[in-house]
């Protein structure tokens, strides 16, 4: 079973803790990162420079240093507004349930992106 699931291809940071980005698939626009600033990990945006560095790293991920990312695929949700279902429709159609992705949801949930 072949899942696409799109990645980001261009990120730029904008003010108030927004960034803009822009996905393999053509979905760009910007998503507010606001309420993790100051919380957590995220004290690194205290100084504003530090969220002006996002960039995607090697695996993919939206980060903004080598210990603070952001899932791409929950951020790619908040941008769209679609759903876990709405990405991998196949497993849900066939019944499966990949433990990896479920492990994966949970993580996302956890953080609030």
């Amino acid at each position: 079973m072949n899942i696409y699931i799109p990645v980001p291809v261009a990120v730029k940071p904008l003010s108030d803790y927004r960034i803009w980005i822009k996905y393999s698939d053509g979905a760009e626009g910007e998503v507010d990162f606001s309420h993790l600033a100051g919380k957590g990990v995220f004290k690194f945006w205290n100084d504003y420079r530090n969220f002006q560095r996002v960039y995607i790293s090697d695996a993919g991920a939206i980060a903004w240093s080598a210990d603070i990312e952001v899932c791409p695929d929950a951020t790619y949700m908040r941008l769209t507004g679609k759903s876990v279902e709405d990405l991998f429709p196949s497993l849900q159609t066939a019944g499966v349930v990949d433990q990896s992705i479920a492990a994966h949801s949970s993580v996302k949930m956890s953080l609030k992106i």
